[in-house]
């Protein structure tokens, strides 16, 4: 597997938080004596410096493949990074403490893929069953216990603060009726004649054009006529003519101003 030099060390130096870092002794390859390195975990690699202070890391080891194991060895605390295969290398680590050789096995046994894959098939396999017994509580896993560090999609999301129960509103108050005008009354009532009220028409009515004058009344027939015995077409012409007169009479009064 080919590695780009820049974008190793710019990913070892960079200012992400780190799954964990510390002063450990390795083992070198050829050679029994042991050197203090500084390392860094970030994922699924393992980088080493001179001092914690360098900018460029001595060596990197991908922890892909690999078991990690307590060994006996000349230095206390110490253990294993071991690769499958017969050429495979074998990094011999030592901490400087009991608390920090666990944490560091802890770290470096949860900072696979394969690791991960295990954890996501385990917790799906959870989940199948939950949906499938009704909604029972998620248990947490017993066999592989969760890294340290896991992707965004994994990780736990912290519980955020309920936020406080609405007041309820108070009912607002009803808009205000517009006041209607009151009627002005009479300042004197008007004069009485025998007990009765007399209005004065003078500021009631206003003038106005006079209104035109009604048709004259048909005089009524004699009582015993010719046409009494006449058919009713006979009378329906004679009184047609008398009512269009009539009639005449009238619309030319209007048009006269």
């Amino acid at each position: 597997m080919k590695l780009n030099e820049r974008s190793l060390a710019f990913y070892a130096t960079c200012d992400a938080p780190v799954d964990n870092a510390g002063f450990l002794y390795k083992k070198g390859g050829r050679h029994a004596a042991y050197h203090r390195r500084w390392f860094v975990l970030r994922g699924n690699m393992l980088f080493y410096f001179e001092d914690a202070a360098s900018r460029e890391p001595v060596g990197v080891i991908i922890l892909e493949g690999c078991t990690v194991e307590l060994v006996e060895a000349a230095e206390e605390f110490a253990f294993a990074v071991r690769f499958a295969g017969t050429r495979a290398r074998t990094y011999v680590l030592a901490a400087e403490s009991q608390d920090a050789m666990e944490g560091w096995v802890k770290a470096l046994s949860r900072a696979s893929f394969d690791y991960l894959r295990l954890v996501v098939r385990e917790l799906e396999q959870q989940l199948a069953a939950v949906r499938g017994g009704g909604g029972m509580a998620l248990p947490q896993p017993q066999s592989l216990p969760l890294p340290l560090s896991l992707p965004s999609a994994l990780a736990p999301v912290p519980s955020l603060p309920s936020a406080p129960d609405p007041v309820p509103s108070l009912p607002s108050a009803p808009a205000p009726v517009p006041s209607l005008p009151l009627p002005r009354r009479p300042s004197a009532l008007p004069p009485k004649e025998n007990g009765c009220a007399v209005w004065s028409t003078e500021a009631t009515f206003r003038p106005g054009p006079e209104p035109p004058p009604p048709p004259p009344r048909r005089r009524a027939s004699a009582p015993h006529g010719p046409l009494d015995m006449a058919p009713f077409a006979r009378l329906h012409e004679c009184y047609g003519q008398e009512i269009r007169a009539l009639r005449g009479q009238w619309l030319s009064s209007r048009v006269q101003p």
